[in-house]
Order: structure tokens, then sequence, then C-alpha cells
């Protein structure tokens, strides 16, 4: 199990190395949205051949589909977000500012999201700790941006 933390970790760094790349692309080319197509096509390829290799693809059923939440078929437009504003703000803010707001609103969000159960998650209360890290992060961010 502890493996999968290592992952995240390095998910974690790739989240951080992505809105230079991207942005380094978006200056290479006419059009800064157009970095996002190529991205978005580096995704699907990526997704397909971990797929592929790992035998874990499979188009949904009509019943599986069915049974799929609406909202739940969003969130690739949720990451076309996150991508847009790496082409379009990261660059401008820097990658410290940037990666500290997206990280600690995304930790925000997920300690509402642990307590309310929404978007699937099981409830998890949001304690006193989950608050005070909370507040933590905002304070770090805050000094990051600030200089």
């Amino acid at each position: 199990m502890w493996y999968l933390y290592g992952i995240v970790l390095l998910a974690g760094i790739a989240n951080a190395i992505q809105p230079g790349q991207n942005g380094a692309l978006a200056r290479g080319l006419s059009q800064p949205l157009t970095a996002g197509l190529v991205v978005g096509v580096g995704t699907l390829l990526t997704i397909l051949t971990a797929g592929l290799a790992s035998g874990r693809l499979a188009l949904p059923t009509f019943e599986e589909a069915a049974r799929i939440p609406w909202w739940a078929w969003f969130g690739g437009v949720l990451g076309g977000g996150i991508v847009a504003t790496q082409l379009l703000v990261a660059q401008r803010v820097g990658a410290a500012a940037f990666t500290g707001l997206l990280v600690t609103a995304g930790v925000l969000t997920s300690i509402a999201l642990d307590h309310f159960g929404w978007v699937g998650f099981e409830r998890h209360a949001a304690s006193l700790p989950r608050i005070v890290g909370g507040l933590l992060m905002i304070g770090g961010v805050a000094l990051i941006a600030a200089s």
C-alpha cells in the first residue's frame, strides 16, 4: 500500500512540472490554446497505452453507463479547464504560486468533499486537524505568492 503514496508523490512532481512544459509549448505555437489540444492528444495516447498494456480498458456497456451519475462524465471538462489555466496563467504567476494555489484549493475543496461525501467520496469529518492544516496551507501559499 505504501508504494501508492510514492506514485502520488510522483504525480505531484509532475503536477508542478507540467504547467512549465505546457507554457513553453503554448509560447512556441501561434495560439496558446492549440497547446491544449496537443496536451489532450498526449493524455489520450498515455491512457490508451496504459489501458491496452494493463488490460484495463473497455468501452462501457449501456447498463454500466446508465448507472453512472450524470456529473461523473464531466471530469475531462475539469481537466481541460486545468490545462487551459496552465496555458494562460501559470507562466504569469510563477510555478510556486501557481502550484501552491492549485494544491491548496484542491486540499480545501477535498476537505469539503470528504466532509459532505460529495461526488462519490465516503464521508470523513472536517476535523480540527484537517481544518488547521487547510488554514496553514492558506498561510503558506500566501507567503509564497507574496514574494
